[in-house]
């Protein structure tokens, strides 16, 4: 795929356009935007992002098409899974619903940021580093593994960095509007503001460290790394007001996500083995009987395994409800 440098500055310049539009049109007045608002945004950001994928597809070819689709779709499921810890941060924080675009934009804001640096790194380390790719693939297998099995309870607003912080600022208890600082008697505080975008920014390494290994064992062209990342991450403000109450229902996620990380994990590794240059692995030669997984059936995986994981979540929960309902009369009787 040969992507010129002004494709990569008209890219990245249209990239910034977005967000500053978003900032001073939406964000910058406090106010919490409707469904109807959400659910136009979010229609149109995802209506772009495959437009894009069809452009992409009609001009450098259908497989560089794929590669952007299954790269597209695991950023948004793991986009998603972001919006779910950023939820529990603002309710840890007690962020205030007017103020929480502010938040969400500056935490995706720092998301894009942090990712554009890793594919950076990650575009490097596989021109120049065949082996890379065994490190990837044993970093998602170790990410899939944590995914599915992990703890997932702990509160990102009590983590060691926001301790450290209280410690040391000076942090008012009450917000006083969507201000980072303010001036108290002469003296400078800082508001709870900072210190949930603080946790946002540690959430972000860590999503960032999960998602630009998974995108790169779809695909090893950095400009469809970054262009699925910045479509992932476009109108996922939007989308956090429009599923709000939907994200606690998607009680599989977790594991659907530790299985398409799973897949891309040894999908990595096959391609490691296929590319082999390891002097202690096949005496240093291709290992020629590790398949090559096709991009058609990546995108068909990953697909299938986020439907099948939204669909059980969805049963699970709906089955669910009528019997905490009545669970709750029961205890409202006694």
């Amino acid at each position: 795929m040969n992507v010129t440098p002004a494709v990569w500055l008209i890219t990245i310049a249209i990239t910034i356009a977005f967000f500053v539009y978003e900032f001073f049109v939406h964000v910058r007045k406090p106010h919490e935007p409707s469904i109807a608002e959400s659910a136009r945004w979010s229609v149109f950001y995802i209506s772009l992002a495959l437009l894009f994928g069809v452009g992409i597809g009609f001009t450098s070819g259908w497989n560089f098409g794929g590669e952007y689709f299954a790269g597209y779709v695991t950023e948004k499921a793991l986009s998603i899974d972001n919006l779910f810890v950023f939820l529990i941060i603002m309710s840890g924080f007690a962020v205030p619903k007017a103020y929480q675009q502010k938040v969400l934009m500056i935490g995706i804001i720092i998301a894009l940021v942090l990712r554009g640096a890793f594919i950076a790194v990650g575009a490097t380390l596989i021109e120049n580093v065949s082996w890379i790719f065994y490190i990837f693939g044993a970093l998602l297998l170790v990410l899939a593994w944590r995914q599915a099995f992990g703890n997932h309870e702990s509160d990102p607003a009590n983590g060691r960095l926001v301790k450290f912080a209280r410690r040391i600022l000076p942090i008012t208890d009450d917000y006083h509007r969507d201000r980072i600082s303010v001036k108290i008697d002469g003296k400078r505080f800082f508001t709870p503001m900072l210190l949930t975008i603080v946790a946002i920014g540690v959430v972000d390494i860590v999503f960032a460290v999960d998602s630009i290994p998974a995108i790169y064992g779809l695909t090893e062209e950095a400009y469809i790394v970054f262009s699925a990342n910045a479509f992932a991450l476009m109108g996922l403000r939007q989308l956090f007001f429009l599923i709000g109450g939907l994200l606690e229902r998607l009680v599989y996620l977790a594991q659907g996500l530790a299985v398409i990380l799973g897949f891309i994990g040894v999908k990595l590794v096959l391609h490691a083995l296929h590319v082999n240059e390891l002097p202690f692995v096949n005496g240093g030669q291709n290992v020629l009987w590790a398949p090559e997984i096709p991009i058609w059936f990546s995108l068909l995986f990953i697909g299938a395994t986020i439907a099948v994981a939204t669909i059980a979540s969805l049963r699970k929960t709906r089955n669910s409800e009528p019997a905490a309902a009545v669970e709750t009369g029961a205890r409202e009787d006694a």
